[in-house]
C-alpha cells in the first residue's frame, strides 16, 4: 500500500511539474497547462478513493497521534 500512496504521489507532483513546463513554454497559447492540471486532480482524487477503499478493506489502519 505504501508503495502505491508513493507512486501516486510521484504522479501528482510530475503532473504539476509539466504544467509548470507548458505555462511556462507557451505562455498561455495553448490547452496543455490546463490539461496537466486536470490530470493532477485526477490523481489526487483517484489517491483519495484509494485510501478511503483501502481503510475500509483493511489494508491500512489508523495510528493517531503519539
Amino acid at each position: 500500500m505504501k508503495i502505491l500512496v508513493a507512486i501516486a504521489f510521484i504522479l501528482i507532483i510530475a503532473s504539476l511539474a509539466s504544467a509548470l513546463i507548458f505555462l511556462m513554454r507557451d505562455k498561455g497559447k495553448s490547452n496543455r497547462t490546463v490539461q496537466a492540471l486536470a490530470l493532477r486532480v485526477g490523481f489526487s482524487i483517484t489517491l483519495f478513493i484509494l485510501i478511503l477503499i483501502a481503510y475500509k478493506l483493511g489494508y491500512i489502519q489508523p495510528t493517531g497521534i503519539r
